[in-house]
């Protein structure tokens, strides 16, 4: 299916209602425009982070990580990433 819209003097253009209605944009929504070879694709961004909860489904048992797995990650980025900076630090200034 196809639809068409002009593009004003400054540039902007109206989304026809059909296409609107069909992906449930409304005001103030965003889209996205992507180059692609021969033309340009819009993709309509209105939905929230919270609107995809449970998209994928339950993860299998045992499967994922604990808070206790991200806290002891962050803890050795954390540590990792002081080290590396008073190594440069100590570098900088023999």
């Amino acid at each position: 299916m196809s639809y068409s819209a002009k593009i004003t003097t400054k540039g902007q253009t109206t989304i026809p209602q059909e296409v609107r209605e069909h992906f449930g944009l409304q005001s103030g929504d965003r889209v996205e425009f992507v180059i692609v070879e021969g033309g340009a694709m819009m993709i309509p961004k209105n939905k929230s982070v919270a609107d995809l909860f449970g998209i994928l489904g339950r993860p299998p048992a045992g499967a994922g990580a604990t808070l206790k797995d991200f806290d002891e990650a962050i803890g050795r980025y954390v540590a990792e990433d002081d080290e590396r900076i008073s190594r440069e630090w100590r570098e900088r200034h023999k």
